[in-house]
């Protein structure tokens, strides 16, 4: 099927005849032959990369051009997000009628806004988590919305994430029965029953651009799914550096995924100097700018280090202990072909697209703490194997698995290669999940009754698979627990939330969470300190997963404990007569201890060095904690706790930007981070007015503090420079700002 027979927009047309789309793959031509530009609701499961994507864009561009719709676009994970809103951006150009160009907008985080600036736009991107927040807010445009695509749908199946996809599209058609949804996803066994649920037709196939080839590796030979077979020669011990090394030789790239970051690190070490002799002498001169830049951007620790001395041989390893911007440089070089060997760990199976010629499965089982090693499931394993093969770039995509047995070679061919991925079933029906979301139903009014909510959950795909019967019992005890704890009060036959179940729906947060801050806030402890306050938020479950102590770290923790005990604000457990939960008391009391060296001014490395937190992890802790304190902020002003507002507005500032209360009117100023700020206030520019009154050329003398920065600065503080100053500047320092000083970030605390 051509574009140019579509009946679409002929400007859309154009755009694609630009980027060289001139025909529809077939899972495409398959889903405008089953109506996607008419209307029809679609779940399309089809492989990686082959082009599920502009099937959304299409519909997307008709119900906006034609039938002046908007559009919301799903997704799982911000990296996606912010991957389809620079995707959807190329139509911007296109004029609607009346005029005015297509618009896209993006929001992934705040979960206290109804966002109202949102309904500006035609094509809106979100996460889920953020959708289900501006439902609970009552989003005023979201009534307007013609076309909901829910991207990687297989998620439902997801412990964590599925229920709030569930929930959200049971919402949006519950709302409006009349939208249109296109549910997209590699993999989903059974795409009837979910197609079902969403009164949607399936369309599943597995055409992929590229062809793929399943194989298991053993004793240096690949013998494929498909009867062939290829030797591999042996240059190390690890077999999976050994694939990487036939592939690179051959002009591809290889993805190896890890079972856990300390294996990927380790992998990419083992292959960094093997992998740097097939290097030309230009690939390495841009890949030690590549290098370059990652020391660069952020702030240096031992994990920046090792990566950028890692991609000078066009290795590089990936998983989410890595900082953002530092994902992001890896990410852009693997697709530009620079970076050749990539170690991850199973998360980016599941996140941003990143093909490679030769996928590699270095473990097909996993550790649990406290279970052991357990096998990946098929579902795991495909969205992995879906990574193979560079369309455009590749003919053929290889994944392997690796044997050590025949025995073992044969258990992988039946378990994993010849198997169908598990079926998808809903996950909603625990209670701890399903507690906010019963809240979030009635404050929100999308019901007002006992039977409302039963009538909401039931429609959700839980009650399609085992029937609203088998969550009754729980959604009555949570109905019950809500009224006790003061947030639903009974009418009549009506159910309202109250004042402070409403604003414990709106924050976003389990009301577990908003029972353990009230309860903190009212009983209050002997002396507050900032521990009290980050004590109190790591007891919450919202803090979740927990930073455990090293069996190394636990006596000093319980000291600790022993020595702050009249600053927490609930009562320290007894060591002997309930171990597990004194446990979970030391891990809540490190994740405050790691919150604590980050507000007073520790810098990452020292960060990792002290507490073994990677700077990721310490993004996400940091994100949550703030979050976490801005909830307890309201919920101390709801309560009227108003003595304790200045302390709890001071720490979510110095959380938010890592610093001590001194630096926070420094750290405000745009482009002015932690380390920069700390470096003007030890210089004795400790005010704003003291930048005012500051010549910039004194500003420029700093470390980390180049031209550019310091006109920003003047800017911001009111303070001017004449173009003839400005002009003399940049000749004698130069244009560029200068590069982070290594000194500065080790000699921080």
């Amino acid at each position: 099927m051509l574009i140019e027979e579509l009946d679409i927009n002929p400007e859309v047309k154009k755009i694609l005849a630009e980027e060289g789309i001139r025909e529809l793959f077939p899972p495409q031509a398959e889903a405008i032959k089953a109506g996607a530009l008419e209307g029809r609701n679609l779940l399309l499961a089809s492989p990686t990369a082959s082009g599920k994507t502009l099937v959304a864009e299409l519909c997307a561009l008709k119900h906006i051009l034609e039938g002046d719709g908007k559009v919301l676009y799903l997704t799982p994970l911000k990296a996606l997000a912010n991957e389809k809103y620079d995707e959807f951006k190329k139509y911007t150009v296109i004029r609607k009628p009346g005029g005015r160009s297509i618009s896209v907008g993006i929001s992934t985080g705040d979960y206290d806004s109804s966002d109202a600036w949102l309904g500006r736009f035609d094509i809106i991107v979100t996460t889920n988590e953020k959708c289900d927040s501006l439902l609970r807010h009552r989003a005023p445009w979201i009534s307007e919305i013609s076309l909901v695509v829910a991207d990687e749908v297989h998620l439902l199946n997801d412990v964590e994430r599925g229920p709030t996809l569930e929930v959200v599209l049971a919402r949006l058609m519950q709302m409006n029965p009349n939208i249109q949804i296109l549910a997209l996803s590699a993999t989903v066994r059974n795409s009837d029953e979910i197609a079902e649920w969403l009164n949607a037709s399936a369309i599943t196939t597995e055409w992929r651009p590229v062809k793929l080839r399943e194989g298991i590796l053993l004793n240096d030979e690949i013998q494929f799914k498909d009867g062939g077979s290829v030797r591999i020669n042996r240059i190390v011990k690890d077999p999976a550096i050994n694939l990487a090394l036939h592939s690179v030789k051959h002009g591809g790239q290889a993805l190896i995924f890890a079972s856990s970051r300390k294996n990927a690190v380790s992998l990419a070490k083992k292959a960094a100097p093997e992998v740097g002799e097939l290097l030309s002498k230009s690939l390495k001169r841009s890949l030690e700018s590549l290098s370059d830049e990652i020391l660069a951007s952020g702030e240096r620790t031992r994990l920046s280090d090792l990566l950028a001395e890692l991609v000078k041989c066009g290795v590089a390893f990936h998983h989410a202990g890595l900082s953002g911007v530092h994902r992001k440089i890896i990410e852009d070089s693997f697709r530009d072909g620079k970076i050749k060997v990539l170690t991850a760990t199973p998360t980016l199976a599941f996140g941003v697209n990143l093909p490679a010629r030769m996928v590699i499965i270095s473990d097909y089982r996993r550790y649990e703490p406290g279970y052991g090693y357990y096998p990946i499931t098929v579902l795991e394993y495909k969205q992995m194997v879906g990574r193979a093969g560079r369309p455009k770039y590749d003919d053929v995509g290889e994944s392997i698995l690796i044997a050590r047995t025949d025995e073992e070679r044969d258990y992988l061919l039946t378990s994993f290669v010849l198997a169908k991925p598990e079926r998808i079933w809903s996950k909603l029906g625990v209670e701890r999940v399903l507690r906010s979301h019963v809240l979030a139903t009635i404050a929100s009014e999308f019901a007002y009754s006992e039977q409302g909510v039963y009538d909401f959950f039931a429609k959700t795909l839980y009650a399609h698979q085992y029937d609203i019967g088998a969550i009754k019992g729980t959604i009555s005890r949570i109905l019950e627990f809500l009224y006790n704890e003061g947030m639903i009060k009974y009418e009549g036959d009506f159910i309202r939330a109250t004042e402070f179940g409403v604003r414990v729906s709106q924050l976003y947060i389990d009301p577990i969470s908003a029972i353990i801050i009230r309860d903190a806030l009212r009983r209050r402890a002997q002396k507050i300190t900032d521990m009290s306050f980050l004590h109190m938020i790591s007891h919450t479950p919202d803090m979740a997963p927990k930073i455990r102590p090293t069996s190394s770290e636990v006596d000093g923790i319980a000291l600790f404990i022993d020595e702050h005990r009249n600053e927490f604000l609930f009562d320290v457990p007894n060591e002997w007569a309930d171990r597990i939960e004194f446990e979970e008391f030391l891990g809540e009391v490190k994740t405050a201890l790691v919150l604590n060296a980050w507000i007073e001014e520790y810098s990452e490395d020292s960060i990792i060095e002290h507490f073994g937190v990677e700077p990721g992890d310490l993004y996400h802790l940091t994100e949550t904690a703030r979050w976490l304190i801005y909830s307890s902020y309201e919920l101390a002003k709801l309560l009227g706790h108003r003595d304790l507002l200045p302390k709890l507005a001071e720490l979510m500032e110095r959380v938010e930007k890592g610093v001590k209360a001194e630096l926070i009117p420094l750290a405000r100023l745009e482009g002015i981070g932690r380390v920069r700020a700390r470096i003007l206030y030890n210089a004795g520019l400790k005010t704003i007015e003291d930048l005012r009154r500051a010549p910039v050329s004194k500003l420029m003398e700093l470390p980390l503090i180049g031209p550019k920065i310091a006109k920003r600065i003047k800017e911001q503080v009111g303070g001017t420079i004449s173009q003839e100053e400005w002009r003399k500047l940049t000749e004698t320092y130069g244009g560029e700002e200068q590069q982070p000083l290594t000194e500065y970030y080790r000699d921080m605390k």
